[in-house]
């Protein structure tokens, strides 16, 4: 069975993110977030998008160990990806006003 591509945001997803951005430092790993990895990568090859430098991404990664279940870090989603989790994104079910008006009331969770 070849795997298909899951491309994950970390900040907001995978740690504790609340909007606050420190170049030196990760958040804490959410909970659960390690069995829904653990899950995804009997099915997929789990892919992380960050603009976070990819050293400190893998450390964290070590340090929480998950690493193993990650195949790939990059400042970008995965072009090939079959799926992409973000905590900003709108899913597009065909219909533009409905799109625009989520999109002008859109905050991330973490911002309710």
């Amino acid at each position: 069975m070849i795997k298909k591509v899951i491309s994950i945001d970390l900040d907001g997803v995978l740690n504790n993110y609340s909007g606050v951005y420190r170049e030196d430092e990760i958040s804490s790993i959410k909970s659960g977030a390690k069995e829904f990895l653990e899950r995804l990568s009997k099915n997929f090859l789990i892919h992380i998008f960050t603009v976070r430098d990819k050293n400190r991404v893998k450390e964290w990664l070590f340090k929480n160990k998950i690493d193993h279940l990650v195949y790939d870090v990059s400042p970008s989603k995965n072009n090939f990806a079959s799926v992409i989790v973000d905590d900003r994104a709108l899913n597009f079910k065909g219909n533009y006003d409905d799109i625009y008006k989520k999109i002008i009331k859109f905050k991330p969770y973490w911002k309710k």
